[in-house]
């Protein structure tokens, strides 16, 4: 079993600086967790301490039912690929990936059959008797995977692998990196700071922001029903739009909000909240689109650019007043407005999000809790 239960753990330095605060996490055997955040959030700290390579100030980790705190981190079952491949130059593919077993004391025939089984799950076989200087990156990397592979561990941590990477291999690695965990079956706990990654990779995603967690979830969970505004703008390529807003009335069909340009908007609230209450509504760029002329429940803007991305294209308006940019997409073919264009931007209001002043999530009529 290569379960992990992480129970209030802390990371505090001797200058006092806490960077980490009563993290709860369990994570499940065979899972591809992916913990997804801004730089400095503590997602790289939190798998060091899994790792062994940070000590936990207070809490408790849990790996395979039992307490890790005090164990050492070659003990703990886990093998660590970082975003440096640090490979030994002057040892061959064969010697790097079998490095840690012969320091083991592990029988050559055992080693030998080991980097066999890895290199071939790889498809790097070709490539073991060369050194590190005549690999391309992507191959460097695939020779740090290896080497965690030999030793069976019982989790795979990674640290921000593919960042080291041009954009076209990433994705390649991505492909490559979800298959390995489809054929091992083994818990894998995965740290970037790319959404994209996040969103591909993950079985769950769990949310960091500020040294805690912010929400836990799939993918999809997270996309659709953000807990807050912060997780709300962090996934998704655009991100979330946000507007000022400002709560009218209450009626028959839904709760009428004011935005920028002065529009007004019937929202679905779920709950009840004082006339006047300010809010910030949230649009998915997908969910809205674009009129020449005035129509109802539009948002009135200038448009500033059009991207054209062959498939798709992404517009960028300024709502009236310059309250905030909207990014807003429209089919690649379809015929975009020109920059300084006045417009109004429809919002498909059963999708949108609204949060409170303090950036919580506001529930939505019929939306999932």
């Amino acid at each position: 079993m290569a379960d992990l239960r992480l129970s209030r753990l802390c990371k505090t330095y001797e200058d006092e600086n806490c960077v980490l605060r009563d993290i709860d996490l369990s994570i499940r055997d065979g899972e591809f967790m992916v913990f997804v955040g801004p730089s400095g959030c503590g997602k790289s700290t939190t798998l060091r301490m899994i790792a062994g390579l940070e000590e936990i100030s207070s809490g408790e980790l849990q790996i395979g039912g039992k307490t890790v705190n005090d164990v050492p981190a070659a003990k703990r079952g886990v093998a660590m690929v970082f975003q440096s491949y640090a490979l030994y130059p002057h040892m061959t593919v064969r010697e790097n990936m079998g490095f840690s077993l012969k320091l083991a004391r592990h029988p050559q025939t055992e080693i030998d059959r080991a980097v066999g089984t890895a290199a071939e799950t790889l498809q790097i076989t070709h490539l073991l008797d060369r050194k590190p200087k005549a690999l391309s990156g992507g191959q460097r990397q695939r020779v740090a995977i290896g080497r965690a592979i030999v030793r069976k561990p019982d989790v795979f941590l990674f640290d921000e692998p593919l960042s080291n990477l041009d954009a076209s291999l990433r994705v390649q690695m991505r492909i490559e990196l979800a298959k390995l965990h489809e054929k091992l079956a083994t818990t894998m706990i995965y740290v970037t700071h790319d959404q994209v990654e996040a969103m591909t990779l993950g079985d769950r995603i769990a949310v960091f922001n500020g040294g805690r967690i912010e929400q836990v979830g799939t993918p999809l969970e997270l996309y659709e029903n953000p807990v807050n505004q912060f997780v709300a703008g962090f996934l998704g390529s655009p991100k979330m739009n946000f507007l000022p807003a400002k709560l009218a009335d209450h009626g028959v069909l839904g709760s009428e909000i004011v935005v920028p340009g002065n529009a007004r908007l019937t929202v679905p609230i779920a709950c009840a909240l004082p006339a006047g209450s300010e809010l910030t509504l949230g649009l998915r760029p997908e969910h809205i689109q674009w009129s020449a002329t005035a129509t109802v429940d539009a948002i009135p803007a200038s448009v500033d650019l059009v991207e054209h991305l062959g498939d798709e294209q992404i517009g960028w308006a300024t709502a009236e007043g310059g309250a905030a940019q909207l990014a807003f997409t429209l089919p690649g073919r379809q015929k975009a407005p020109g920059r300084g264009e006045r417009i109004w931007l429809q919002p498909q209001l059963d999708s949108c999000h609204l949060f409170s002043s303090t950036g919580q999530s506001i529930a939505r009529q019929g939306a999932p809790h």
